[in-house]
């Protein structure tokens, strides 16, 4: 599957970069336990991207900066949430299986959804397990594995892991940055392996995301829109993104929500 990040060495240099935004070329090569002409040479990739730019033996952050905390992101756009969340809720059936990646979008969508009843959920978000855990017969399972708090869920291998023993009639996901070029990007290499094996195991994908993640470029490639059953958004997308949609067969949604900060 193509990827903006081409090899996980280059992932592991822009995981550190990230948190660091500068580090020596020697520190990373210590890091990975590589030469340092192997650390320049995936650099050379992610300078060509404007990732990364070399700087004295340095290799300095240049890419798209990181999401806001969780609970920040919970208050941008909110009313627009919500009413993507109420779109979420009518494609969604008593008693069906459904997959939920973590997300402020999709808090609000298992907001929407305890109204429903008997679902069974398979999350790795920890606010959206707590939504609905307890209310109308639902069963809720929420993937073990490393805790981050930046994204209030689990990830990593045991995470995926877990995922992997469901299948669900539909996955619900977030995301980060829907680009015309490589479609539907993330932050973080563990949000992006978390959506796609949700994908991988659902029956069809319905996207949430509002229409500030048109347009914008993350770091790491989910997949091409064609992957997507249905997007849900507040507004119609820009032009070109609308056509682009169409053309790889994916229907639109609109809720028409008021834009809110």
């Amino acid at each position: 599957m193509e990827s903006v990040i081409r090899s996980r060495w280059q992932a592991a240099i822009l995981d550190t970069l990230r948190r660091e935004k500068r580090a020596r070329i020697v520190r990373l090569a210590e890091r990975l336990g590589v030469s340092d002409e192997t650390v320049r040479r995936h650099l050379r990739d992610l300078v060509a991207q404007g990732l990364v730019r070399r700087e004295h033996g340095f290799a300095v952050w240049t890419g798209p900066s990181e999401e806001p905390p969780f609970d920040q992101r919970m208050r941008i756009h909110a009313e627009a949430k919500r009413a993507i969340a109420r779109l979420a809720r009518e494609l969604v059936g008593d008693g069906q299986t459904v997959m939920i990646d973590t997300g402020s979008t999709t808090a609000y969508v298992a907001e929407a959804l305890a109204a429903r009843r008997e679902l069974t959920v398979i999350t790795n978000g920890i606010e959206i397990a707590r939504s609905l855990v307890g209310r109308n017969g639902h069963r809720v399972y929420l993937a073990g594995g490393e805790l981050k708090a930046e994204l209030g869920a689990a990830v990593g291998l045991e995470a995926l892991s877990f995922i992997g023993q469901f299948r669900a009639d539909v996955a619900i996901l977030s995301i980060g940055a829907v680009d015309i070029e490589h479609g539907l990007m993330n932050f973080a290499l563990d949000e992006a392996r978390i959506a796609r094996a949700m994908m991988e195991r659902a029956a069809r994908t319905v996207l949430a995301a509002d229409r500030s993640k048109f347009g914008r470029r993350a770091v790491v490639r989910v997949d091409g829109l064609e992957a997507v059953d249905i997007v849900l958004t507040d507004r119609p997308p820009p032009g070109p993104f609308a056509r682009a949609l169409a053309n790889a067969g994916v229907e639109v949604r609109t809720a028409d929500a008021p834009a809110s900060g």
